[in-house]
């Protein structure tokens, strides 16, 4: 039976500097060989987690995610708050030396969220990230950064993110995907700003530069710069919230980018379990999120 990694702290405020360059230099030529750089053997990788204790859900910050995201200003925090504050462990660990893979590079393909219940804003709570070993994908591998987040010893919010890493993949038979069948159509459009990704980086801390400039998407592969996925699940959630409990699941695939500026299509249907809904192109219907909900 496989034992359960060792926990590592992360004090301090997340982010800044040194966390885009460990996201960086393992990607750079030669200085990904420098000791404290360089990547361990995915082989021989069979788990990482971080922590995070007494972390609050401040007031201004709340606020500011909510109105980007386009949730209404509230006493309880958003259903995807939280993830913002697990995404500076989503980037410990990758961060890590014994992370096998560069953070540039991977690929956020799913993510499922439960709400045990609300959880206010001032709120303290305690956060932890696991990852443990890639699992196959008939493109690469796939890696499941699991988050729970305890107050008072009683986990509140739970959170899966999947992320795939192109390349070689590892034995065994790929499991199937989060799959929503019939998903709605058409609904109506948002035109998403050549800023977006700018303005969700400053308030999340994600500044990937595929979200951010024309010229760093290039650098990366994209002919311009794509919105985050967690903002186009954020943005799909607010429209519903209202009408969702208090203890949810929500999981969505992202599938195809949100290129900046552009223009997206969201519907939602009531459903016998929760809700249904998609973020699609306009255009021909392709979709780029898709997505339901269901009690917890």
């Amino acid at each position: 039976m496989a034992t359960a990694p060792e926990v590592r702290q992360l004090t301090g405020e997340p982010g800044g500097l040194t966390t885009l360059l460990r996201a960086a230099l393992p990607v750079v030529p030669g200085v990904n060989r420098l000791p404290g750089v360089r990547k361990g053997s995915a082989r021989d990788f069979s788990g990482l987690a971080y922590a995070r204790e007494a972390v609050v859900a401040e007031r201004g910050r709340v606020d500011a995610y909510a109105a980007v995201c386009g949730f209404p200003r509230r006493d309880v925090v958003p259903l995807t708050y939280p993830h913002m504050l697990a995404f500076p462990l989503h980037m410990a660990i990758m961060g890590d030396p014994a992370f096998p893979y560069p953070a540039i590079g991977m690929v956020h393909v799913e993510n499922a969220i439960t709400a045990h219940r609300a959880i206010g804003v001032g709120e303290s709570l305690d956060v932890t990230t696991s990852v443990g070993a890639p699992r196959p994908h008939a493109k690469g591998v796939l890696l499941d950064f699991v988050t729970a987040a305890v107050a008072g010893g009683e986990t509140v919010w739970e959170s899966t993110s999947t992320y795939l890493r192109r390349g070689r993949s590892v034995d065994g038979d790929p499991a199937p995907g989060t799959e929503v069948l019939d998903p709605p159509v058409g609904g109506v459009e948002w035109r998403l700003p050549a800023d977006l990704g700018r303005t969700y980086a400053a308030v999340s801390g994600d500044a990937n530069p595929i979200h951010l400039y024309p010229v760093t998407a290039r650098a990366l592969g994209f002919r311009r710069q794509i919105a985050h996925g967690m903002w186009t699940k954020a943005r799909s959630i607010a429209a519903i919230e209202n009408r969702l409990p208090a203890a949810v699941t929500a999981e969505v695939a992202f599938r195809k980018p949100v290129f900046l500026p552009g223009t997206v299509a969201y519907a939602a249907r009531r459903d016998d379990a929760g809700w249904t809904f998609a973020v699609t192109s306009p255009r021909d219907g392709a979709p780029h999120l898709l997505g339901r909900t269901r009690p917890a």
